[in-house]
């Protein structure tokens, strides 16, 4: 199984809200930057559990998808976009780069790279950007 493959089923198990499962493609000692340079990691499954958590409970409905990657033997580069309605039926859309390491068949590392005036600005309500539209509107990896 690729690194890419192993990804999309932790995409498609944040989908069906399965923090549990998220969760098992991780290694113990995890270290994500769920928003890398702008927040502090969560080092270890527990704080990946209380994330995880915190965020669910914002979310009604996600369309998270991936428009490229490569990977080398233990890394997978990604672009993609995190695309949901929160709770307050608002759109919101966080085009980002993530980088995931793998230790065996475990995630060990994580970090996503997004722009969080972007996050805000949908938050707030505003239409994206012509860029921004661009950027998220590309056909979905293999």
């Amino acid at each position: 199984m690729s690194r890419y493959e192993q990804f999309s089923a932790v995409i498609e198990a944040w989908k069906r809200r399965d923090i549990e499962a998220v969760l098992d493609a991780m290694d113990d000692d995890i270290v994500w930057h769920y928003a890398a340079a702008v927040a502090p990691p969560a080092r270890g499954k527990a704080k990946a559990r209380a994330f995880l958590e915190r965020f669910s409970a914002t979310i009604a409905t996600i369309r998270w998808r991936i428009f490229a990657h490569a990977e080398t033997a233990d890394t997978l580069f990604v672009e993609g976009v995190d695309e949901y309605d929160n709770v307050s039926g608002v759109t919101v859309l966080a085009p980002y780069a993530g980088v995931i390491d793998f230790k065996g068949d475990k995630i060990i590392g994580w970090r996503d790279y997004v722009d969080h005036s972007v996050i805000a600005a949908s938050e707030a309500g505003n239409a994206p950007s012509k860029q921004v539209t661009e950027l998220i509107s590309r056909p979905v990896a293999r």
